[in-house]
């Protein structure tokens, strides 16, 4: 595939998560919730997880923002839903890594969140991309 046609296929899958966001909402009960923003572009995200024995039962985000910030979030809540907490932190470190352009494990299945790897070209959108994924990290390092 040339890469302006995988550039493409990025595109429309960042677009995809963006016009029909996964795991929208909040969680009721039991859950840990987390605020945070982007001053500098005002990307806002709400994330609440479920936690229970070390492991990311669900996860939601609400908020408004770029696409890039809201894509990010529905991939985010997708790839770590029942994963351990510590898998969780591994691959917010390897998400990060990505944005940064640093080589990084392949250790797991990414699924769309690859297609924000462009992103690392254009460093004024990296902290929208990062946005759901710092507040994931909080909020599990708060729960430790």
């Amino acid at each position: 595939m040339s890469f302006n046609n995988l550039d493409q296929l990025y595109r429309s899958v960042i677009m995809d998560h963006y016009k029909k966001p996964r795991n929208k909402g909040s969680l009721d009960g039991d859950s840990v919730t987390i605020d945070m923003n982007n001053p500098t572009c005002g990307d806002r995200i709400h994330l609440t997880l479920k936690i229970n024995d070390g492991i990311v039962e669900d996860a939601k985000f609400d908020g408004e923002g770029c696409s890039i910030s809201m894509s990010s979030a529905s991939m985010m809540t997708e790839v770590i839903k029942g994963k351990k907490v510590n898998e969780a932190l591994e691959l917010a470190d390897i998400f990060s890594k990505m944005m940064l352009g640093e080589d990084y494990s392949d250790k797991y299945d990414l699924g769309d969140v690859e297609a924000l790897q462009g992103v690392s070209k254009f460093p004024a959108r990296i902290k929208c991309a990062t946005l759901a994924w710092k507040a994931m990290e909080k909020g599990v390092s708060d729960q430790n």
